[in-house]
């Protein structure tokens, strides 16, 4: 004779606690996937070899879209992006603004990499003329922290001025006008830039799909450890 089954042994708290994570690890898995589909996409648009497209205010920029724009640098307001690595290496961004028209938004051009020195970063380092020209590249964006703690730009005393993932609000208040919401990373056959070397930023498609298969075979171990509590319990209770 079977001995009485106690109330916790029958009770289905454990399944419907199992089954919500079973649920949320399927869940986890999907977005993984959509994530991969968004990176082979933004992938593909970054390795397409169309023609530049010649930005005017308002134009809706798509990321890495190939984008020229006529105007002149700003070279004497200049921001330089601190803790950046490239390569393996600690250095700056270069970030000039550029003028398309006085009554228009600054286009922020990321003119490339410059390792981290000694004597640090002078305007005589990062100087640019400021003739009218047309500069071509793709439309990206600011690089985004992991975490940022303080003021993403202190207070301009001089310029350069240096700054800690800044978003384009914070360029907005620096340079006291407005920005367009996008960067461009100017190409490397372009004039009066630094190191250039451009990828898609983030883990790539294959890491999403790796991710995905993982929450996907966690939600099958647990599905099978709930199906064989149940069958152990329903022997128990025989």
């Amino acid at each position: 004779m079977n001995e009485a089954t106690s109330p916790s042994d029958s009770s289905p708290l454990p399944f419907v606690v199992g089954g919500g994570f079973v649920v949320l690890f399927v869940l986890a898995g999907l977005w993984q996937l959509d994530r991969r589909e968004e990176k082979r996409a933004l992938a593909t648009a970054f390795n397409s070899d169309t023609g530049y497209t010649r930005y005017a205010d308002g134009d809706e920029v798509r990321p890495f879209v190939r984008i020229s724009a006529r105007g002149r640098y700003l070279g004497e307001q200049q921001i330089i992006l601190d803790n950046m690595i490239v390569s393996g290496r600690v250095g700056h961004f270069v970030l000039t603004p550029f003028e398309t028209a006085p009554d228009e938004p600054l286009v922020m051009v990321n003119r490339g990499f410059l390792p981290m020195t000694d004597t640090g970063i002078r305007q005589m380092d990062i100087a640019v003329g400021g003739a009218i020209r047309e500069v071509r590249g793709r439309a990206g964006r600011l690089p985004r922290p992991g975490y940022r703690m303080g003021a993403a730009i202190p207070e301009v005393a001089s310029w350069p001025v240096h700054a800690v993932y800044p978003d384009y609000a914070d360029v907005e208040v620096t340079l006291g006008r407005s920005v367009a919401p996008f960067v461009v990373l100017l190409d490397a056959g372009e004039p009066e830039g630094f190191t250039r070397q451009w990828q898609p930023d983030g883990i790539g498609p294959g890491r999403h799909l790796a991710y995905a298969v993982q929450w996907f075979a966690m939600a099958a171990v647990l599905t099978g450890l709930l199906t064989w509590h149940a069958r152990k319990r329903s022997f128990e209770n025989e």
